[in-house]
């Protein structure tokens, strides 16, 4: 625990902090339905807090195991590179997060501006993120999936088509399904913005993974 918190003190505080804001708003729906993203308000100007606040909580326990457990594979990993590569290495890890968190959630503010009934939450955009940056980095690394191991590059597209396929199937459940996407998206474009040379140290990996 101790070499979590000293190697990758940003990803540890954001899994602990997660964790127990997500468990306590289970059982308090006064600070659930105030931390939940509201796009109707957001548009107005009001209840903007909620961009940041709606990553810190999720719908249940499957929803809060199945972000926490990506996370953890990919979210230590990647702080780690990043420190080994910068010195800044921290605060971009922080960076990446924190961006995918906010941005993944522009095209639902702009879908819903106008659904007073539309509520959203879950840390899904940020953590998509974090997953596709890790992934630029260690394309060929393995992520265990009911004991089955599987390679990052191939577990990243299968995350994402779940989120697509949640999106569509999911209904009214408040999970923000369609801001994974764009987290990923954002994700990808931070980490070859502050490292360019990913993307062929990516294909490198790859090929020498198919070769």
């Amino acid at each position: 625990m101790e070499s979590y918190i000293i190697e990758t003190p940003v990803a540890s505080l954001i899994f602990v902090f997660t964790l127990i804001t997500s468990i306590y708003a289970f059982s308090h729906q006064d600070v659930l339905e105030k931390f939940m993203l509201h796009p109707y308000s957001v548009n107005r100007g009001q209840r903007i807090y909620t961009i940041l606040t709606s990553g810190l909580i999720h719908k249940d326990w499957m929803h809060l195991f199945f972000n926490m457990f990506t996370f953890s594979f990919f979210g230590f990993q990647l702080e780690k590179i990043l420190v080994s590569v910068s010195g800044w290495g921290h605060i971009q890890f922080a960076l990446i997060y924190f961006m995918s968190l906010i941005l993944s959630d522009i095209g639902t503010l702009i879908k819903q501006k106008n659904n007073y009934n539309y509520h959203s939450l879950g840390a899904s955009g940020a953590i998509c993120g974090v997953l596709f940056s890790a992934i630029l980095f260690q394309p060929t690394s393995y992520i265990g999936v009911f004991f089955i191991p599987i390679p990052a590059v191939v577990f990243g597209p299968l995350f994402l088509f779940y989120c697509v396929w949640a999106a569509k199937a999911g209904g009214r459940d408040g999970v923000n399904h369609d801001a994974h996407f764009y987290g990923a998206l954002v994700g990808v474009i931070l980490t070859i913005a502050l490292y360019p040379q990913v993307i062929g140290h990516f294909f490198n990996a790859v090929g020498q993974l198919v070769a």
